[in-house]
Formats: structure tokens, C-alpha cells, sequence
């Protein structure tokens, strides 16, 4: 009799959204990872003229078409000074398939995946489907992946370590210093670092840096997507690089799981990543004046919150009962649990949304912590 297949009964549903089907249509939002300003104009229009051109018919090359991936060749040397192969380059659904490729291609029954904790939900799940053993790592007072603690978790098992820098859930941002380290560990571990930098641009404080620009082996990859920078995560366009060797195992997923990224997202992207930047200038400013407001108020209700320097989210250390309370009275937010058991203590807030919604939001929480202390 066929039963399920065992890395599939290891993975549940996501605690995000259980906690989005507890609350109330009216509710505010404060849970999704989602910027809530639209796709810029000159995005859409390029998707537009490829599908009224009729450039979007057929399948592309499973790689993707050149000129998107030249145009993720040139922003990785705009943005990091490394310079990438449109050969070593995949556009894939979204950063979520850029992931599963990176973790399919490297992790074998019983290796070791090292990831933050709390960290995207992910990471956990896509190990397990690969057949792997999670190996989550506490992070700092600071909610920063410490390089001493990756290293020290390392064996012989060790197949890979996840950084995330700008950080989902935690809005940390890896300095200069931690990066270089991540990239030595993998060249001297002889293990491979995947590195999720799709919140890359969104960084209030200090600067963005890759493991890819200080890495001496091919043990790091990369993965990167349009769907924060650019207000595009309904567009599912993402990608990977990588070495060439690495790449082609990727592929050799990607062509059965996928054939090829959606079309017209493929012409999308190419205008988000070779035209003008602004927008994302725009929306940094508009989330660093949100964080600040929310700083404010979390530190007025009494919630210790450790400072996020990136990304749209902060994670307060919160009382027992009090993610229960917001529901109720009419905010989601996620309890830091559904991103690791070190989240326990902690929830998650995302300030994708207006400044209004966002000082609502506050008050509510405010009698929350009042009704649970």
C-alpha cells in the first residue's frame, strides 16, 4: 500500500498561515512579507510589450533568456563587485525555487544543513524535503548569525550553512566583518555557504555585503529575487548563481521541477534590473521611516525590541499570551515560534503597511501587553 513519503510528513504548514485564517477579514496586516507599493511602471509596461510582441508564446532556454541574465550578471557587479557568468545564472520561480535548487543540488540523505534560528521557514522545510537534518543555530542578543557558532556546529555531516543578510524574520543585517568570516569558514570547511540575499537593498544601517565577494573557492551561492526590491513577488522571478559546476547540477533540477521561469516575468525582471533604480530608493525611505515609527511604539508599551537595520521587520520580545491578545483584538502578527523554537519569546512585525495602519496597530498592541501583564 503507497504511504506518504517520509521528508514530506516531516514538513507542516506554515505557522504564518495558521495565524492568517485565525484573524478577522478587517484585520491589520502586519504578517506579510510583502512590500505594499506597486510593481514600477516601466516593469509592467516591459511585460506588456512581450506578450503584445508575442515574445512569450513558447518556452524560454531553461536558464533563462540572455538578456535577463546578462542583466543579473550586471547587477551583480554593480551592486557587488563580483564579476558572474550569464552562463552561471538561473532565473527561477521566485527566490523560494531558487532556494530548493540550491538545497536539492547539495544536500544528501543525512547531511547537515546549519541555518538561524529563528530564520525563514524555509530553510527547516527545504531540508527536510531534500532528505537532510536541520542543524538550527541561536543567533546573538542581536539577532545576527554569529561566524564562531557556524563554525563550531560544523562535522563531517556538514553539507551546507544558510545566511540571510538582510534577515526574514529578524531584520538583522551581517556586518562586513561576519560575512568575510561566513566565506572563509566555507573555504576552509570545504562546505558550501548558501547565501539568501533577497532583501539585499533594503538596508537602513551599514551596507550590504555578499560571502561571493570574499569567497577564495566555488563554495558559495547565491540567491537573489525582484520580488522585494522591486514590489514583484506575485511576479515569481528570482534566480541563482553560482559556480559553473554548481550551476549545472541546479539545472539539472530546475529543467524537470520547472523547464523554465513564466515568460513574461522574464521581461519583467530585465527592465526592473537594467532600468531606472529609483523605486527602490523610494521604498528604503518609506520602510526606514516606518521602522522608526514602530521602534517608537514598540519601546512605548514597554516591548524590548533589538534594532533591525534591514528588511521591513521587527521581532519584539513579546509576553506569554500577548500574540493571542493582538489577534483578538484585530492585528496579525506572527509568534517568533513559526520561525524556530528560539523564536519562542519573540514575534514577528512586518511594516509593509501605511504609517497609520502601522500607529493602530500600536495602540492595539498597547492594551494587548496591558491585558497580559
Amino acid at each position: 500500500m503507497t504511504e506518504f513519503a517520509r521528508r514530506v510528513e516531516r514538513v507542516s504548514i506554515s505557522g504564518i498561515r495558521k495565524v492568517f485564517e485565525a484573524a478577522g477579514p478587517d484585520a491589520i496586516n502586519l504578517g506579510i512579507g510583502q512590500p505594499d507599493f506597486p510593481t514600477p511602471t516601466h516593469v509592467r509596461e516591459a511585460a506588456q510589450q512581450a506578450i503584445a510582441d508575442g515574445a512569450v508564446d513558447a518556452y524560454t532556454p531553461n536558464k533563462g533568456i540572455l538578456p535577463l541574465r546578462e542583466a543579473i550578471a550586471a547587477k551583480h557587479e554593480r551592486d557587488n563587485g563580483v564579476a558572474v557568468d550569464p552562463e552561471n545564472v538561473i532565473a527561477t520561480s521566485g527566490g523560494s525555487e531558487a532556494l530548493h535548487l540550491a538545497f536539492q543540488a547539495h544536500v544528501d540523505q543525512g547531511d547537515e544543513v546549519i541555518f538561524p534560528d529563528p530564520g525563514f521557514v524555509s530553510y527547516d522545510a527545504l531540508t527536510h524535503i531534500a532528505g537532510g537534518v536541520p542543524r538550527p543555530l541561536g543567533l546573538r542578543d542581536d539577532l545576527t548569525m554569529d561566524p564562531a557558532a557556524v563554525e563550531d556546529a560544523i562535522t563531517e555531516d556538514t553539507a551546507a550553512f544558510v545566511v540571510n543578510s538582510p534577515a526574514n524574520p529578524t531584520g538583522a543585517v551581517q556586518s562586513k566583518a561576519d560575512i568575510k568570516e561566513f566565506a572563509r569558514i566555507a573555504d576552509e570547511h570545504d562546505v558550501l555557504c548558501i547565501s539568501d540575499e533577497v532583501y539585499e537593498h533594503i538596508v537602513f544601517d551599514g551596507e550590504h555585503y555578499s560571502p561571493l565577494e570574499f569567497a577564495e573557492t566555488d563554495n558559495v551561492v547565491v540567491v537573489n529575487a525582484c520580488s522585494k526590491a522591486y514590489s514583484m513577488t506575485g511576479w515569481r522571478l528570482g534566480w541563482v548563481t553560482g559556480s559553473h559546476r554548481r550551476v549545472e547540477r541546479m539545472l539539472r533540477v530546475h529543467q524537470y521541477a520547472q523547464a523554465c521561469a513564466a515568460a513574461p516575468s522574464q521581461y519583467a525582471a530585465e527592465a526592473a534590473l537594467s532600468g531606472p533604480q529609483d523605486c527602490i530608493t523610494e521604498m528604503v525611505s518609506a520602510f526606514e521611516q516606518r521602522r522608526d515609527v514602530v521602534l517608537d511604539g514598540l519601546a512605548d508599551i514597554g516591548l524590548e525590541t533589538p534594532k533591525p537595520r534591514g528588511a521591513f521587520y521587527a521581532m519584539p520580545k513579546v509576553p506569554d499570551g500577548f500574540v493571542d491578545e493582538v489577534i483578538e483584538r484585530g492585528v496579525i502578527l506572527v509568534p517568533g515560534e513559526a520561525f524556530g523554537e528560539n523564536g519562542a519569546g519573540y514575534a514577528r512585525i512586518s511594516y509593509a503597511t501605511g504609517i497609520e495602519d502601522l500607529k493602530a496597530a500600536l495602540e492595539l498592541m498597547g492594551d494587548a501587553v496591558a491585558a497580559v501583564q
